[in-house]
């Protein structure tokens, strides 16, 4: 199973602001969050790493 991870997490892995993280998704150039509940989205840590990886 894929481990998700919050938001908080996110920033502290990706070291982005949530707006940056947000704009990022507008543009289509950072992971969708799934959602998790009603009004709680998380992403998948390794779409997250990918993502990181693809910037190196």
């Amino acid at each position: 199973m894929n481990p998700l991870i919050r938001l908080a997490q996110v920033i502290e892995t990706t070291t982005l602001s949530k707006a940056s993280i947000y704009r990022l998704m507008g543009l289509e150039k950072f992971p969708a969050p799934v959602k998790i509940a009603e009004r709680r989205v998380a992403w998948r840590q390794s779409d997250i790493a990918a993502w990181m990886e693809s910037r190196a």
